[in-house]
């Protein structure tokens, strides 16, 4: 098996402890339908290029810049070497400004993982000293890199025989619960709703296995593709869910019966006499 290819190289520190470490995507979009845009006319992809707002012609590559607006149609000009030159220690090293209790982590905050191993043999033994030392602590280091020219906070936790480094949102990007959350009511309801409902959830409490996952409207598309393929009707509609339940109570002791449950305490139906 080839060796798998890093996205980042440098070092991950803690105080004076530092050892060499190689960040690799965790995920993949290999597997993915991916479409190209094309002339409805020809049937021919086209190309996306950058235009003039002005003139309308395309730009050459080598005629671009960046630009960051001050006030409207008013813009600095930013090289591309300008901002490879900027000084920023976090674009070669990992270094820990913290731990936090993995526990304690608001996992709306998490975005996208990478793994974290060994530059090399000789980063080998730092490295699994410091990841056995957070995983009995049960801490995550807090830190920050630079990736894809984006400084970028993250957090760093001990995962099998290596680390997993994951991207954070910033609290910027994040929507307050409380613009979401606060108008909601409680509403009144019967305890005994309640212990059907949790006997509907203990019926199916499992462990969380994503070989287990399906993506619904991946498999959609390539039936409908296949379908177009073959010359075929493409695949019906889903049904849209219905209406809002209005009989929650008959709603959950008919879902009791399909799921086999039986309540405990509860009343058996009387036969009746002949």
């Amino acid at each position: 098996m080839a060796a798998p290819r890093a996205v980042w190289k440098g070092f991950l520190k803690v105080g004076s402890v530092s050892c060499g470490v190689k960040l690799v995507g965790a995920t993949s979009k290999a597997g993915k339908i991916h479409f190209k845009i094309l002339n409805r006319q020809d049937g021919l992809p086209v190309k996306s290029a950058y235009v003039d707002e002005e003139t309308g012609d395309v730009v050459d590559a080598a005629d671009q810049t960046k630009g960051y607006e001050l006030e409207k149609g008013d813009f600095i000009e930013i090289e591309p070497d300008e901002i490879k030159k900027l000084k920023l220690s976090s674009a070669h090293t990992l270094e820990v400004e913290s731990f936090v209790a993995i526990d304690d982590v608001d996992t709306r905050y998490l975005e996208k993982p990478y793994y974290v191993i060994p530059a090399d043999g000789a980063a080998l033994e730092v490295f699994s000293v410091l990841r056995e030392a957070m995983a009995k602590k049960r801490g995550a280091a807090r830190s920050c890199v630079v990736l894809y020219q984006r400084g970028r906070e993250v957090l760093v936790q001990p995962f099998g025989k290596g680390m997993l480094l994951t991207e954070l949102r910033t609290h910027n990007e994040m929507a307050s619960e409380k613009t979401v959350l606060d108008d909601l009511t409680n509403p009144k309801y019967d305890d005994d709703l309640l212990e059907i409902a949790g006997l509907l959830i203990d019926k199916k409490v499992t462990k969380l296995d994503p070989s287990k996952f399906e993506d619904t409207y991946e498999d959609a598309l390539i039936a409908m593709i296949d379908a177009k393929r073959k010359g075929k009707k493409p695949p019906k509609a889903a049904t849209r869910p219905k209406e809002n339940v209005v009989d929650l109570a008959s709603i959950l002791r008919k879902s009791l019966a399909k799921e086999g449950i039986a309540r405990k305490g509860a009343a058996k139906p009387q036969r009746k006499s002949a």
